[in-house]
């Protein structure tokens, strides 16, 4: 685990933003994902996709800042995808049920084409 997490985003146009996480999201990070994913949604981006290919570990306060994210979403007229997820989050997303409330998908060009309508045989 480590004590830094970085963030990068990229708008996509369409009152939505992906937002590639690197590095672990646990007790120390949680908080600035939380508050940077949740400043995206208020400059009016509120359709987030969650790109975590290059997230090691989550636990469970980074699967409540998750939780968190999508209530900000939902809030301002959005919604929140998940893309590239680790095999532990999703065990505990699946397990829960919370990915029927945020779609997990294998790539971000499928989250965001789920997004837009389009299928791409992913899940929801």
């Amino acid at each position: 685990m480590t004590d830094t997490l970085d963030m990068t985003v990229q708008y996509t146009g369409d009152r939505g933003a992906v937002v590639a996480v690197t590095g672990d999201v646990d007790l120390h990070t949680a908080p600035t994902l939380r508050e940077r994913a949740r400043a995206v949604v208020e400059e009016g981006a509120p359709h987030l996709v969650l790109d975590l290919a290059r997230v090691g570990f989550v636990d469970s306060t980074g699967l409540s800042a998750l939780i968190n994210l999508l209530q900000a979403a939902r809030a301002a007229g959005g919604s929140l995808r998940l893309a590239a997820v680790p095999d532990r989050l999703t065990r505990m997303v699946t397990t829960t049920g919370i990915d029927q409330l945020m779609p997990l998908h294998t790539t971000v060009a499928e989250a965001l084409a789920a997004r837009a309508g389009r299928n791409t045989g992913g899940l929801p």
